[in-house]
């Protein structure tokens, strides 16, 4: 436990116009792993725009760990399609919560992240203060595949008797 800074909560929310993989749709689900963890979202039949909704949890050792998010379309009879990939950048949330801002009024936005080249952001992310806590929902364009979108929300749990952010260089 000592080598944990924390624990990332991932709200793994839905796909968006995600790729075919079956006949006329897919059955997608999503993979997130970092170093050697690894954790997945349940499977949505039959749906190429899934409203998953489901939480995974990360230990965040290392700031510079990629966590990286892949899409699977599950076949009964042979090896699970993939559908998509995208990197969840961690960096400029975590910048955000470093800054303490707490008394802030509820729905602050903290910070605003834009697309470019360096990560997987279709479109602009906010850190947002909601009830005490700093969360960012971001839509990932997939790559290696011909369209798809996932959109996440992620939140850092603290950890007693872990080290935390404090000394974290980010």
């Amino acid at each position: 436990m000592d080598n944990i800074l924390g624990l990332l909560k991932l709200r793994i929310k839905k796909g968006i116009s995600l790729a075919i993989r079956d006949t006329r749709s897919s059955d997608p689900y999503v993979v997130v792993t970092s170093g050697d963890q690894k954790v997945k979202t349940r499977v949505i039949k039959n749906n190429r725009n899934p409203q998953w909704d489901d939480e995974l949890t990360l230990s965040v050792k290392d700031v510079n760990t990629p966590i990286h998010l892949a899409v699977f379309d599950q076949d009964t009879f042979s090896v699970d399609d993939k559908m998509g990939d995208a990197e969840i950048d961690i960096k400029p949330y975590l910048q955000c919560l470093k800054m303490n801002l707490g008394n802030l009024p509820n729905g602050s936005v903290v910070k605003k992240i834009q697309p470019d080249g360096k990560n997987y952001l279709s479109e602009e992310s906010s850190c947002i203060l909601k009830n005490g806590k700093v969360t960012q929902e971001m839509t990932l364009a997939l790559r290696n595949v011909e369209c798809g979108h996932v959109v996440v929300e992620i939140e850092w749990k603290e950890v007693p008797g872990c080290k935390g952010l404090s000394g974290i260089e980010i």
